[in-house]
């Protein structure tokens, strides 16, 4: 079996990407691309952790075939948000969004 240190690296640097994208960038799509980047990190270390028991677990692509799915309605409403926002304010910077607190 091939050591797992590689699917963490590569986690790792997902996730901070993603953690970066979430604390710097003002833009909602670009804070929704972030999260998505939060969750593939996420769900490759559920991969890594599944193909860590000998034979590999089959629950744990069952778990990330359930967290894309979460994602994709996610990104759905995140997206259907976004552009509500946009209509109503022709903008979408986050700091510039107040119609939408009620």
């Amino acid at each position: 079996m091939e050591p797992l240190t590689s699917y963490f690296a590569v986690s790792a640097i997902l996730l901070g990407i993603g953690i970066y994208g979430l604390a710097t960038r003002r833009s909602a799509i670009r804070i929704l691309f972030a999260v998505e980047l939060v969750y593939n990190a996420a769900n490759l270390n559920i991969i890594a952790f599944s193909r860590l028991r000998d034979p590999p677990m089959i629950t744990g692509q069952v778990l990330v075939l359930f967290s894309i799915a979460l994602a994709a309605m996610e990104a759905a409403v995140g997206l259907a948000i976004i552009i509500l926002a946009f209509r109503i304010n022709a903008e979408i910077d986050l700091r510039k969004l107040t119609r939408l607190k009620g």
